[in-house]
């Protein structure tokens, strides 16, 4: 059974930091990409940053310069340094993995984990 573990949320000042981990564990063959995505209440969940494999990434526009995601392939872990956050950045942040094992593909969302920046 795969599971997949997020940390790092919590409650930061505008201009602070948080840094966001995703483990990811079970019978895996192997993950294709990692990604970090946020939702704000009554919005469409949208992406912040991916990073496959190989380290290549892709960011949100907006989250360019601020935001960015690394990736440990032999702990399948994947890290979100998120920096200057504002409060239009409360929102949850949600990780996904794309993974495989001996019978198929799998899409795997976290629980979320709650980022809030308020003075």
């Amino acid at each position: 059974q795969v599971q997949l573990v997020e940390s790092g949320g919590g409650l930061v000042q505008p201009g602070g930091s948080l840094r966001l981990s995703c483990a990811v564990s079970g019978s895996i063959f192997s993950i294709y990409t990692m990604g970090w995505y946020r939702q704000a209440p009554g919005k469409q969940r949208e992406l912040v940053a991916a990073i496959d494999s190989g380290g290549r990434t892709n960011y949100a526009d907006s989250m360019k310069g601020r935001f960015t995601i690394s990736r440990d392939n032999a702990k399948n872990t994947a890290l979100l340094q998120m920096n200057s956050l504002k409060p239009k950045d409360t929102e949850v942040y949600y990780c996904n993995a794309i993974y495989s094992d001996r019978q198929g593909v799998y899409d795997y969302w976290g629980q979320g984990t709650q980022g809030t920046v308020s003075s």
